[in-house]
């Protein structure tokens, strides 16, 4: 490593809702936050056409837009803002140590406080009819989007607790739910499976995957396959929702930082901090249950706020330190 480093007091790896809100309120505290962007700058929202449950929207944002008028924000208090991937990460287990990232494969920078706000990438099929419509009338967040398909008929593909959750819900706004097993049987809780069965508009239906979804521009049906007989069927709907699980970006951090099977870092109770100190994590790289805007940005700023307090403390270490010195 060269003798000339870059030094960063903030580093915040990963952008969204919870990376830029962090990086509001870290750069108001005099933090000098630099944010890498990461893969996909603005996180799963630059993905979604329209966000209508943010608050302070009164007439809905799209994602791309919203996202830039966080980042926006955030650099307006002094955030350095980076097109840039972190790669690999050295982290140190002291109180006050540094901590090392490396960018792109290439340049490293050392970090005394690291927020990872590197969220969750939704899982998907991989049918390319699915992939050209995503943002069409294809979702993975049927809560985030249901609303849009109020009174239409729509369907779900999953068979665990989120899917029979997220149908349940789409039941109560919705004409119709077709929801598609693939196996011939759930893998949700019983009373989850009870929630879904008692819902009179939901068509369960076991065996079933999806050959194609229909439409140019915008769902309009699927091709559904029977994989226990070979059959094929097409249904008319107006909304895809893809509930087969999420996978946490949190990778790099592996072997460092305490996390569930998964991989979601799991952090100390009422706050953000992890198994290292100066060391904290926010949005969905810690959040399994959520999942939302809003409560991302909610941990952004607890995870700001959390590295202040750390800094904080170590110069109240360091002050004690120089009168044991000086005595």
């Amino acid at each position: 490593m060269s003798d000339t480093i870059e030094r960063i007091k903030c580093l915040i790896v990963g952008s969204g809702p919870a990376g830029y809100t962090a990086a509001i309120y870290a750069a108001r505290a005099d933090m000098n936050p630099v944010v890498y962007t990461g893969m996909e700058p603005g996180g799963q929202l630059t993905t979604t056409t329209e966000v209508d449950n943010f608050p302070g929207y009164p007439q809905g944002i799209d994602g791309p837009r919203m996202m830039v008028e966080l980042q926006q924000q955030a650099e307006r208090f002094g955030t350095d803002v980076r097109i840039g991937m972190v790669t690999k990460v050295e982290l140190s287990d002291k109180v006050g140590g540094i901590h090392k990232a490396q960018v792109d494969n290439k340049t490293w920078v050392e970090a005394e406080t690291v927020l990872i706000s590197t969220g969750a990438s939704a899982k998907y099929l991989g049918i390319p009819s699915e992939q050209r419509l995503r943002g069409g009338g294809v979702s993975a967040c049927a809560v985030c989007d249901g609303f849009f398909y109020k009174g239409q008929d729509v369907a779900i593909v999953g068979g665990g607790d989120t899917a029979c959750e997220e149908a349940t819900y789409l039941s109560n706004i919705c004409t119709k739910v077709t929801m598609l097993v693939r196996k011939g049987d759930m893998k949700a809780s019983k009373a989850m499976q009870h929630r879904v069965e008692k819902a009179k508009n939901i068509d369960l239906r076991y065996y079933s995957e999806i050959d194609e979804v229909l439409g140019e521009q915008v769902v309009e049906g699927l091709r559904i396959l029977n994989n226990k007989t070979g059959a094929k069927e097409e249904i008319k709907i107006t909304g895809l929702f893809i509930a087969i699980g999420h996978k946490p970006n949190t990778d790099m951090f592996k072997g460092y930082l305490d996390m569930d099977e998964v991989g979601y870092i799991i952090t100390k109770p009422k706050s953000t901090k992890t198994n290292y100190p100066g060391v904290f994590a926010c949005g969905d790289s810690q959040d399994k249950e959520y999942r939302q805007a809003v409560t991302a940005a909610g941990t952004g700023c607890m995870a700001a706020l959390d590295a202040e307090r750390y800094l904080g403390s170590l110069e109240g270490i360091l002050e004690n330190e120089k009168e044991a010195v000086a005595n």
